[in-house]
């Protein structure tokens, strides 16, 4: 059995925040920007909007596509660290939105691996026989944890979500293989301090600004480049393949130098990869299937292509993807 991608969806919030609106707010200014990270614009969530709101769109586009009734889903997999509340997770929020009544539902923290995460879980409970329809999602709200003091951190950072829907299926297409890794040892280069059970809310903690995500910029680049590259490699690897047998490399979309540096290291040629972080900035778990849901709606996929992915987050995490389009 073979797990495939029959539809994908996704939805980005109607505003807007351009490097030139960010020069009003920050030391900062559009060539500063563009030159490091490639962002020219990302998304920003409307005040009534949260993360299960977008994701339940997503959700319902992916779905449309599929030709899958909300009844028929089995399991619903959401990759974010951005969820509504603490807990409960935000996918018992999108299963009820969506009326997706039999389906069991969790969230998956793994930051900007989310999705791939997310992926490989619904994949092993779909080949092992629990379930034969699932939905998998990434979405962020990450503008809700930005310190928009901060240019090092505010200019890279947008909202929005992304989703696929998989299925049972018998011929060769569909997800080949996933690999994921993480590191504990990096925790501070890249992660969020409060509020949780380490540093409960406080209003200590509020002046000190722990409700904030916080990143060694420099630190993260070095890492993220060569575990994208080393994960990537592996999952070719696994199937025999090299980097000329891939149709679409379709990285997480965290900063642009990041994935040009990733694709000069695979040998991977411009047409091969797929980036849209200069339109939306880094959604987190949502890149991925955002990216996906634009590629195949553009007509970027066609039934056998090979598909790569590799995601890298903070944990750290880092994930790799390799699918045969349905």
């Amino acid at each position: 059995m073979r797990v495939r991608i029959t539809g994908t969806g996704s939805y980005m919030p109607e505003k807007i925040l351009t490097n030139a609106d960010l020069e009003k707010m920050v030391d900062t200014n559009n060539e500063w920007i563009v030159a490091r990270t490639g962002i020219e614009e990302r998304r920003i969530a409307a005040e009534h909007e949260c993360t299960s709101d977008m994701a339940a769109v997503a959700a319902r586009r992916a779905m449309e596509m599929a030709g899958v009734t909300a009844e028929e889903i089995d399991l619903i997999v959401v990759g974010t660290i951005t969820g509504d509340y603490p807990w409960p997770a935000t996918a018992c929020i999108v299963q009820a939105k969506i009326g997706a009544k039999k389906a069991f539902a969790y969230d998956l923290s793994a930051a900007c691996s989310g999705f791939i995460y997310a992926l490989s879980s619904a994949n092993d409970f779909i080949r092992s026989g629990h379930g034969k329809k699932a939905l998998v999602i990434g979405a962020e709200t990450l503008s809700r944890s930005i310190d928009w003091t901060d240019r090092n951190t505010c200019v890279l950072f947008g909202d929005g979500a992304g989703a696929v829907v998989l299925e049972a299926g018998e011929d060769d297409t569909g997800i080949l293989s996933c690999h994921l890794h993480s590191d504990g040892n990096y925790l501070e280069l890249l992660y969020q301090p409060g509020f949780g059970a380490k540093h409960p809310a406080s209003a200590a903690g509020m002046e000190a600004k722990l409700q904030f995500l916080k990143m060694q910029g420099n630190e993260v680049f070095k890492v993220a480049v060569r575990s994208l590259t080393e994960v990537s490699i592996e999952a070719l690897n696994a199937h025999g393949y090299t980097s000329k047998d891939v149709s679409l490399f379709v990285p997480h979309q965290a900063n642009r130098r990041i994935l040009e540096a990733t694709a000069k290291r695979l040998g991977l040629a411009d047409e091969q990869t797929y980036i849209n972080v200069h339109k939306y900035g880094n959604t987190s778990g949502a890149t991925i299937p955002v990216a996906l849901d634009e590629a195949n709606r553009a007509g970027m996929l066609k039934s056998g292509d090979l598909i790569l992915s590799a995601a890298f987050g903070g944990g750290f995490t880092w994930a790799s993807a390799l699918l045969r389009w349905t």
